[in-house]
């Protein structure tokens, strides 16, 4: 990992007020370290952890998505109810996803128009409004 990386990672873990051990620091260079955003699973998060020779369990990437989660650093996506996608962009907008491929990705937020949402049960405060625009190849 370069001097930019690094600090970038360290930046980023500081931001969400997180430890940098060596997991946190090896799962967050292959989520920000390039300073781009993406869209992960558990499942490829831990195969490009596993390519990249860094020796974490299945768990671990597990908790640790869990952990930056509960940090704000990412934001959880779960399409069809199972299926959880990790983004590290934090900005409210829309995603595609690509039923053929199962690949979660931006869709442009200018691009979005809600004008009305249904009244909030008595109570009910509005907490996030998701949208995932589900596609697939023609």
């Amino acid at each position: 990992m370069s001097g930019s990386e690094h600090a970038i990672v360290t930046d980023w873990l500081a931001g969400g007020g997180l430890r940098p051990t060596r997991q946190r620091v090896a799962l967050a260079e292959l989520l920000v370290g390039d300073g781009k955003h993406r869209h992960v699973t558990a499942e490829s998060l831990y195969a490009a952890a596993q390519t990249g020779g860094q020796s974490v369990s299945l768990a671990t990437v597990y908790n640790t998505l869990k952990a930056f989660c509960e940090a704000g650093l990412i934001q959880e996506i779960t399409v069809d109810g199972s299926k959880s996608y990790f983004d590290t962009n934090m900005h409210d907008h829309p995603h595609f996803f690509w039923e053929d491929t199962g690949q979660l990705t931006d869709a442009p937020a200018d691009q979005l128009e809600i004008t009305r949402l249904p009244d909030l049960p008595e109570g009910a405060e509005l907490a996030k409004v998701d949208v995932v625009i589900r596609l697939r190849r023609g």
